[in-house]
């Protein structure tokens, strides 16, 4: 059992830094859409892991996927206010888009390759309170 305990030490220690790394890769650059800044990524276990934990940090979030879950991107967005005016349109480079909108109401629209778009209406709070999260199953 000695001889075991530092080898085990060493593999959890191992690991701890390579999820410690993965969660710190950096993500995509910021892009801008009218008055809405995003981000769209998720390609790879490195970047996935580091946008979904970038998350919390955005007001609205936007995940790509089919029915089956397997992540999409070059999804085309459509942002538009309670009014229905359009504030934002931008092509999803990823599967996860961080997305950061002032307060209010807005539809998302987003449309994959077959032809389906889908709706989602969403409240996005003010800052420093939690971010929602939208899922489009395809």
């Amino acid at each position: 059992m000695k001889n075991r305990l530092p080898t085990l030490s060493a593999a959890l220690l191992c690991a701890a830094l390579l999820s410690a790394t993965a969660a710190h890769a950096q993500h995509p650059a910021m892009q801008k859409a009218g008055d809405v800044q995003y981000v769209c990524g998720g390609i790879g276990i490195d970047e996935s892991t580091a946008m979904r934990a970038a998350m919390k940090d955005y007001p609205l979030s936007l995940l790509f996927a089919t029915k089956s879950g397997d992540y999409l991107a070059k999804i085309q967005v459509v942002v538009a206010d309670d009014k229905g005016q359009e504030v934002a349109q931008f092509q999803a480079q990823g599967p996860v888009c961080l997305v950061r909108l002032d307060a209010g109401r807005y539809t998302v629209k987003a449309n994959a390759d077959g032809g389906k778009t889908i709706d989602h209406s969403v409240e996005v709070a003010p800052a420093g309170t939690p971010g929602k999260t939208l899922d489009y199953r395809f």
